[in-house]
């Protein structure tokens, strides 16, 4: 399946490769080939991968280490959404996500 990077998750791999380079460049050039790579292999059998639908809708995830790939599977298109340490706070990173996104729900 094709693979697609969401503007968020770019800038998590810049971050992340940013942060690595403090102590090592070549280390987070490595490291942020290594993400990459697993977020392609994610691509071959996606729906394998476990849902995280307590975060947000249709979202599913993989580990790299201590860093966790969050990704949806949309119209043919693995659509790789964060990736994020996984020490962060993720229901708080989510839930702000998604409230800044419009809602289609009726208000009660």
């Amino acid at each position: 399946m094709k693979v697609a990077f969401s503007p968020k998750s770019r800038q998590d791999l810049l971050d992340i490769g940013d942060y690595i380079a403090k102590d090592s460049r070549a280390n987070a050039r490595l490291f942020v080939t290594g993400l990459v790579d697993q977020c392609h292999q994610i691509g071959l059998t996606p729906l394998g991968y476990a849902s995280r639908e307590d975060l947000a809708h249709d979202l599913r995830m993989a580990a790299l280490g201590r860093y966790v790939i969050f990704f949806r599977v949309l119209d043919g298109t693995v659509r790789i959404e964060r990736i994020l340490h996984g020490a962060r706070n993720l229901p708080a990173v989510f839930g702000r996500e998604n409230k800044a996104e419009p809602s289609n729900q009726e208000p009660a």
